[in-house]
């Protein structure tokens, strides 16, 4: 593809984002900015979150996954339609009953200042990195395709990036950010239907033989309970997604703040369980363009790349295709990356303005003040995200990029076991401990992740990693219990 045409893609889709900027800003205020003002309809949202869920990593290294995990990743979405149906009738009410703006303010209700503080800068460090290293990605792939030819640098290709994103979050926010998602979600969905469309349509098979194909191909296996020791197998796969959703959907400020936009709980309630239905059928079609884009390569003898992510982007992009399926795979991959990082942005810009800062409690606190605060954030967010990136491209190393996702596992576990105690339990703890708590639950799990094999017997701990550094947390905050002060009569 040639980079006039990317550039033309990318900027015909954020015409469209800017468009959607305008027209859900009007009269906008800080109350539309962090929760939509309540008035978002309850199905518009769980469409939106089918294309939450799903980042630029995910669209280009899915369809790649089938050859080394088949398909075992739905073992995990059905874990994730499980935990789903948990957040909707054990967060949401309590979310909803106490009108929270940020949901790290529960953790101040039960505990105290020092774990409401520890929960709001765990969020911001995973979302800050998990967020950044999406974009840095996605900016490596638009540097060879766009930046390099036209011989530019990285650095203007970052603040390009940065620039697009602030401009259609910055007045609106959550509000903007849902209706951006409801056109990534159609982006994706319309991308891979048509996709999948043309590979088969270049395979001589019409929908009967394309699934007969894709159904007897061994990379369509889905279900694994041979093996303990397999990543693949399905408990581990389908416990794993249900406490990874009640993490990163139901305690992660970021998609939360979406859902809290409802009108009530009850539509909150139908938004998460529809979108986690939804969301198991869009991953299968991922899946199954997987199987076919091998099929394909296979019949035409075309060289498999060494990283099973870039064989979507080669397929698509050098010319096997009508230009139309390179144009669809650049508008999947920048509504998929740069939606996230919108929503991203957004809710790292109410965390740090309401819970680090706290600039919207306090009598002294007036409209003016709170969005003369919450704009300097937003502002100071997007300069952050950029360093970040330009950090990541400087050390130009993949396994920076895999130690940050990883990151993400030893932050959520924390606030996973801190929400956990304090709905499931009543027991007071000394809240001062707290962040002591929070930071020896992941060292512990590092050292046990890292010895696992060793001591038991030949046991990896993958997905379970979550589960496990919450449940340490759970523990130790058992140890901080206060004794009960029982009078003598």
């Amino acid at each position: 593809m040639s980079p006039i045409l990317v550039l033309t893609t990318i900027f015909a889709y954020f015409a469209a984002l800017l468009l959607i900027g305008h027209l859900t800003s009007r009269k906008a205020d800080n109350k539309t900015f962090f929760s939509g003002s309540k008035k978002t309809p309850w199905y518009v949202i769980a469409f939106a979150m089918i294309g939450s869920s799903i980042s630029g990593v995910t669209f280009i290294s899915v369809p790649g996954w089938v050859a080394d995990t088949n398909f075992s990743y739905l073992q995990m979405v059905l874990g994730f339609v499980v935990g789903q149906v948990i957040i909707a009738y054990v967060l949401i009410p309590l979310f909803y009953r106490m009108n929270l703006v940020s949901i790290y303010e529960y953790l101040q209700s039960r505990f105290g200042l020092a774990a409401y503080k520890s929960g709001a800068w765990l969020f911001f460090v995973s979302k800050m990195l998990g967020a950044s290293v999406r974009l840095f990605l996605v900016c490596a792939v638009l540097q060879l395709l766009v930046f390099e030819p036209l011989g530019l640098g990285f650095e203007l290709n970052i603040i390009f990036t940065i620039a697009l994103v602030w401009l259609y979050t910055f007045k609106g926010g959550v509000k903007t950010i849902i209706w951006a998602d409801t056109l990534k979600t159609s982006c994706l969905v319309v991308t891979v239907v048509l996709c999948i469309y043309y590979i088969a349509t270049s395979l001589d098979m019409d929908f009967g033989q394309m699934s007969a194909a894709v159904s007897s191909n061994d990379y369509s296996q889905m279900f694994f309970f041979d093996n303990i020791n397999d990543k693949r197998y399905f408990f581990k796969q389908f416990f794993a997604g249900v406490f990874t959703v009640i993490a990163l959907v139901g305690l992660d400020q970021d998609m939360m703040q979406r859902n809290l936009s409802c009108k009530n709980h009850k539509d909150s309630q139908k938004n998460m369980i529809v979108s986690g239905v939804l969301q198991f059928f869009v991953v299968a079609m991922f899946l199954v363009l997987g199987v076919l884009l091998y099929i394909f390569a296979q019949t035409n003898d075309i060289t498999l790349p060494e990283k099973s992510d870039q064989l979507f982007p080669m397929i698509a992009t050098q010319g096997y295709f009508p230009a139309i399926v390179g144009v669809l795979f650049i508008v999947g991959l920048i509504s998929a990356a740069y939606s996230a990082a919108g929503s991203a942005l957004t809710a790292l810009t109410t965390s740090f303005t309401v819970d680090i800062l706290g600039a919207s409690k306090g009598k002294d606190c007036d409209e003016r003040k709170l969005t003369s605060t919450r704009k300097r954030v937003h502002i100071g967010m997007s300069v952050v995200m950029g360093l970040v990136i330009l950090v990541f491209n400087q050390l130009n190393n993949v396994s920076v990029v895999d130690a940050v996702y990883i990151l993400a596992s030893y932050t959520y576990g924390p606030i996973l076991g801190l929400f956990a105690f304090g709905i499931f339990t009543k027991v007071q703890v000394r809240d001062k401990f707290i962040p002591l708590v929070v930071l020896i639950s992941p060292i512990l799990c590092f050292i046990l992740q890292s010895n696992s094999e060793a001591w038991f017997n030949g046991y990896v701990i993958s997905y379970e990693l979550l589960i496990m550094n919450a449940l340490f947390t759970f523990v130790g905050l058992l140890l901080l219990r206060k004794p009960i002060n029982r009078r003598i009569n």
